[in-house]
């Protein structure tokens, strides 16, 4: 397996939406996401992360060492059925779980090792694998040295409903009535998201070896993942800013506050309602950055 990386990250995402719902709310009609004591709106790391996902899955097209665990069209027992049939003998996983506990142990991090080093997405933010677990395997629980947290707003959003209608009428006997059908659309008519991440060295070294390639690799997807994702819902999305905190250590050499409060985003004076990303000051306060921590910026 390749080297692992040997530095602490912390980095921000700046990234906005017109027109359209990045984040629909299955609970809420699949409206725009948002918190109700502040209006601000939400998008979950889980829909980040799928962007990331498909982008590695469309740059690497499942390229060795590249494949992705969590896709659609496949199921998980699927895939780890690949690592069962590469490291275990006649592919009997129950009689590994009732083996003496060298043996076990050993079997363990091997079926994890060919897991990390086959599938990315497992590398870099871990995953909890069915066919492992359910055999009482602890090796069925990888947590990855990337972790997202979920985007909020800068400012609060207005989740609008707009009418639509449509000329494909869905039942023969409507037809017979009716031109055309009534249905909804929700969007956010403009809202810049910042969301904050962490990349640990020690568990990229302890666990996954999720190393500098794929590094740079996450940072081409953060910074492409609306890309190539563009839809009715999500037409004008864009990744405006990433803000990129590398420490000299493993471990780091400040508290990830201190970092990711150098970066702050508001409002231009004068601007009650913002409808682009250039009605906001985006500042790094890299006067004040911590000793042994350095800051990146990609536009």
């Amino acid at each position: 397996m390749a080297e692992a990386i040997k530095n602490r990250y912390e980095f921000s995402i700046l990234f906005d939406v017109q027109n359209g719902n990045p984040n629909g709310d299955p609970d809420a009609g699949n409206m725009p996401r948002v918190d109700p004591e502040t209006g601000l709106g939400l998008v979950t790391d889980v829909c980040i992360k799928r962007k990331i996902r498909n982008y590695v899955q469309d740059v690497k097209e499942s390229a060795e060492g590249f494949d992705i665990y969590i896709k659609s069209g496949v199921t998980l027992n699927a895939s780890d059925q690949k690592a069962v049939a590469a490291v275990v003998e006649g592919g009997d996983l129950a009689k590994v779980a009732t083996s003496d506990k060298a043996q076990k142990q050993q079997k363990e991090i091997e079926l994890r090792d060919f897991m990390c080093r086959n599938f990315y997405d497992i590398r870099t933010f871990g995953a909890v694998m069915t066919t492992f677990t359910s055999n009482a395997l602890n090796c069925g629980q990888v947590r990855g040295p990337v972790q997202i947290g979920f985007a909020r707003s800068i400012d609060p959003i207005v989740r609008q409903e707009i009418s639509i209608t449509r000329v494909a009428i869905t039942k023969d006997e409507d037809a017979q009535k009716k031109n055309n059908e009534m249905g909804r659309k929700s969007i956010v008519p403009y809202a810049l998201y910042r969301a904050d991440g962490f990349v640990s060295a020690n568990l990229a070294r302890r666990v996954t070896r999720f190393s500098e390639e794929d590094l740079s690799l996450l940072w081409d997807a953060i910074m492409n993942m609306f890309e190539n994702d563009h839809s009715a819902a999500r037409g004008e999305m864009a990744v405006r800013k990433l803000v990129i905190f590398k420490h000299d250590s493993e471990l780091g050499n400040a508290p990830s506050h201190k970092t990711l409060g150098l970066l702050s985003v508001k409002k231009k004076e004068g601007v009650e309602v913002p409808r682009s990303f250039a009605d906001y000051d985006v500042n790094v306060d890299e006067a004040n950055c911590p000793a042994g921590v350095h800051i990146s910026c990609r536009d």
